[in-house]
Formats: C-alpha cells, sequence, structure tokens
C-alpha cells in the first residue's frame, strides 16, 4: 500500500512501509555510501521494497535509512515512461571499488539490461557518495557526476534525516 503526494505536474511522492525508513540500531561498518536508486520499468516500487529486503539480509550492508519514492520524468533518451527513484543510505566495510561491483551484481540480479545511455531500464543502483572520498577513475567517478543537477537526486535527499 502507498500513500501519494503529488508535488506537482512533474512530480509526485509515494510513501510505504520501507520507504521512507530509518534504522533505529547505530551502525558498525565504517564506510557510509549513499545510493540512488531508479528505475522504470515494471513494478518498480514492488521491485525497490525487494531491493530493501535484500539489502537488509545482506551481511556486509547496514541499511540505515530511506527516503520517499519519487515519480519524475525521464531526462536524457525522453521516449519513455516516468521513473521511480529513491535514496537509500547504508554503511559497509567493502571499499569504493568493490562495493561498485556488489551494486552492478543487484541490478543484474534484478534483472537491469544495459543497452543504451539513459535507456529504460528495471533498476539502476548508483552510488551518489560513498563517505567523503573524492576521485575520477575509469570505472567510477565520486561524487556521482550531475548529481546536484537531478532533481531525482535532490527531492529524495531532502528528505533524508541522518
Amino acid at each position: 500500500m502507498y500513500r501519494k503526494y503529488k508535488l506537482n505536474e512533474k512530480y509526485t511522492l509515494y510513501k510505504s512501509l520501507c520507504f521512507p525508513y530509518i534504522s533505529k540500531k547505530k551502525p558498525t561498518f565504517s564506510h557510509r555510501v549513499t545510493i540512488g536508486i531508479g528505475g522504470n520499468l515494471g513494478d518498480v516500487k514492488r521491485r525497490f521494497e525487494h531491493l530493501f529486503v535484500v539489502l537488509q539480509k545482506e551481511k556486509r550492508v547496514e541499511l540505515v535509512e530511506t527516503s520517499l519514492i519519487l515519480k519524475n520524468p525521464p531526462f536524457g533518451y525522453m521516449e519513455q515512461e516516468d521513473f521511480f527513484n529513491s535514496i537509500i543510505i547504508c554503511y559497509t566495510e567493502m571499499n569504493a571499488k568493490d562495493f561498485l561491483y556488489y551494486l552492478q551484481r543487484l541490478e543484474k540480479k534484478f534483472g537491469r539490461k544495459r543497452s543504451f545511455k539513459d535507456a529504460p531500464r528495471t533498476l539502476d543502483l548508483d552510488m551518489i557518495f560513498f563517505d567523503n572520498i573524492t576521485m575520477q577513475t575509469d570505472f567510477l567517478t565520486l561524487p556521482h557526476p550531475s548529481w546536484h543537477e537531478r532533481e531525482s537526486v535532490l527531492i529524495p535527499l531532502a528528505g533524508i534525516r541522518s
């Protein structure tokens, strides 16, 4: 069951049992990671709930907080359905590179297929921040490029408390 809050004609927020969520436990792992999640193929909100359960069961991840879910228009490739986006805050002992590979395996598990830039997708997992690390390599840029220009990140991120 979702509660719906229309922000305006372009943006709608959804609330569920897991979005937003705040853990009562103090994290014990040392690396704080902010993950942007998104998708627009199939039952995305249900997929987000399933991802929440998967992350809670993962021994290498401590799920700390989630934002509300935002429904918003696509950017880049415009000939596609609206996206659902949210933010997840977690802690891990994995380094940034290993955590990126972990997220890519999760995307694949949830049916992600990479066809072209900004294509429709079942699940997109982007590392927005990893601690306060700034890096640019062939496989990972931190913080995530253009995060500060995307409503799909800024609106959910504004609801994060921790």
